[in-house]
């Protein structure tokens, strides 16, 4: 495995110039009806009180696909329980070199989730054969600005949730992370094999790499549009470089590495060292083997320990209570439904 990087032909990459402000646009076209309140909490009984009887999280979860964006790919799947408590969330960001995969191979990990009583939402974003960097930010941006603003009706309390993301979701989630100096409600970032620097990966992926580092460079120079990192392209890879963005209100992150797969752990330890320098806390994990991606997050203790994790960020979700509000799980009218179906086990 190697360990040095290149900058040579990344020294053009010095100008460090800032990434265009991205402002995600809602991607709502029905008009938004007036809301109606609900409580943000529900208080434990007391002693004297009787407790409800404990039911499984996912009898009472509704698993439903919703647009947030006007293209086919700009679509997530939302699971909750419809009792007017509020719970954090889960985002989860599916890998795939940016240019390949689906949410619906995420299915067992949100599931996971909300079996442990968040609400979760399992996204897809535009690709980058469809669009060049920043499209998979700003559509994951798009998507958190939608969920919070119907938190409401998802049972979920905009100011506690975190996003796990995969290989090149895990670049994604941790480029959200470091978004212009910190994202609202955002409590954690957990990468699992990220890709979280692109200039590093391109510098790898050289002639004379591995098969798996070399069609890295290829995705990232796609994910850039075709460019290299180089002349009227330096912004683009600039803005895809996370270590280069952080500041003192980004979230904390959690990285997870195989000692010896093709996105090694001294990428993390790029974002690990800049956000020590603005006070920003940042765990590196790195386990044996070569595993990458959704087969390293199923070695034995890695999943726990993401867990375990989320749930020192978020605290444990609420407790799960039987439905009293009445509330049916009928569509919000602003909230476009794809689809109304249960999702596949993977």
């Amino acid at each position: 495995m190697r360990r040095t990087v290149s900058v040579g032909a990344l020294a053009l990459a010095a100008v460090l110039l800032a990434p265009a402000a991205v402002s995600p646009a809602a991607a709502v076209t029905a008009p938004t009806p007036t809301p109606t309140p609900s409580p943000t909490a529900t208080p434990a009984p007391s002693p004297s009180q009787s407790r409800p009887p404990a039911q499984d999280p996912l009898a009472l979860t509704v698993k439903r696909t919703f647009s947030y964006g006007t293209k086919a790919s700009q679509r997530m799947d939302a699971w909750w329980q419809p009792d007017g408590v509020r719970r954090p969330a889960v985002f989860v960001l599916h890998g795939g070199w940016w240019s390949g995969g689906d949410k619906k191979y995420m299915t067992s990990v949100t599931k996971s989730y909300a079996e442990m009583g968040y609400t979760v939402f399992n996204l897809n974003y535009r690709l980058s054969s469809e669009a060049a960097w920043p499209a998979q930010r700003s559509d994951t941006l798009a998507a958190i600005a939608l969920a919070r603003k119907h938190a409401d009706y998802f049972s979920f309390d905009a100011n506690r949730y975190v996003i796990v993301g995969f290989s090149a979701g895990g670049h994604i989630a941790t480029s959200v992370g470091t978004y212009k100096d910190g994202v609202p409600g955002l409590r954690g970032v957990v990468g699992i094999s990220p890709v979280v620097s692109p200039l590093t990966a391109y510098s790898d992926g050289d002639e004379g790499a591995a098969f798996d580092q070399r069609k890295l460079r290829q995705s990232a120079i796609a994910l850039a549009g075709g460019c290299l990192p180089t002349g009227r392209c330096a912004r683009v890879w600039s803005s895809m470089e996370v270590p280069w963005h952080a500041s003192a209100h980004d979230a904390p992150v959690l990285s997870v590495h195989s000692e010896d797969e093709f996105v090694p752990a001294y990428q993390s330890e790029l974002l690990k060292q800049q956000l020590a320098q603005v006070g920003v806390p940042m765990e590196i994990r790195v386990m044996p083997g070569y595993y990458h991606s959704s087969p390293l997050y199923r070695e034995p203790g890695v999943a726990e320990g993401v867990q375990e994790w989320i749930a020192g960020k978020l605290g444990q979700p609420a407790p799960t209570m039987p439905d009293r509000s009445g509330a049916a799980a009928s569509d919000l009218p602003s909230l476009r439904k794809v689809a109304v179906r249960k999702p596949a086990a993977h």
